[in-house]
């Protein structure tokens, strides 16, 4: 009993409340073959878990943080779309870098990927606002309920398609990317709608212009995309 004491006091002193860090950023939970990975930035985040072979879900949403305490509120969830527009509440605790998600229903630790810096230009929410046709003329999108959105960090993406007010979750992708000499490359991890894309690597002429980000190239079907994306928040 006093080895369990002891033990309990020591998870409580390592995982200790304290003036917070930032939580932007890219954090990863495994537990056997089974990745959960969550990506925050801009005041928004999203986690997904899967594993080599199979998407399992996703669900994302702002993201608040008020020294150890934190506010989501869910704007797309696959596994329940009743909870979209809910908030939840949670407490969060550090040591090195890790971090502790503590609710009522127990507590998650993950470990810091990666961390935004000056270096991290991409890095942010991103919401795609045109497209071009298959003569190269780009047509503004309409702004709506219905939104696409990339989520990057300094070394991970996200894209989520979806619609709060109706609650649907139409797809989403995400994994790594590189950002080098004009060329930036995705390598995809998880794809809720075809698991063959996994492992694929795509690359794309890269220009950012202020708060629009342009990207040309090929799809993983193939497709060409020719697509503007701008900032969010």
């Amino acid at each position: 009993m006093k080895y369990f004491l002891l033990l309990a006091v020591g998870i409580a002193l390592a995982f200790r409340p304290f003036t917070a860090p930032s939580t932007q950023g890219a954090w990863r939970k495994t537990n056997g073959s089974e990745t959960t990975m969550l990506l925050v930035a801009d005041n928004y985040f999203m986690q997904t878990v899967y594993t080599p072979t199979q998407f399992l879900s996703t669900r994302g949403g702002t993201w608040k943080q008020d020294g150890t305490k934190l506010t989501m509120t869910i704007e797309f969830d696959s596994a329940d779309s009743t909870r979209v527009g809910q908030s939840q509440t949670a407490e969060m605790a550090y040591s090195a870098n890790q971090m502790a998600v503590i609710t009522p229903n127990g507590q998650q630790v993950m470990t810091r990927v990666d961390e935004l810096s000056d270096q991290t230009p991409m890095a942010g929410l991103w919401r795609i606002t045109g497209r071009a046709n298959n003569e190269g003329v780009m047509t503004p999108m309409q702004r709506g309920a219905r939104k696409t959105l990339k989520l990057l960090t300094g070394t991970r993406f996200q894209w989520a398609a979806i619609n709060p007010e109706t609650k649907q979750f139409s797809g989403t992708g995400g994994g790594t990317y590189t950002l080098k000499d004009g060329k930036y490359t995705e390598t995809i991890d998880f794809f809720s709608r075809d698991n063959s894309r996994v492992g694929k690597s795509l690359t794309f002429d890269n220009k950012l212009t202020g708060n629009d980000w342009l990207h040309t190239g090929l799809s993983s079907t193939g497709g060409k995309v020719n697509e503007i994306w701008s900032r969010e928040r």
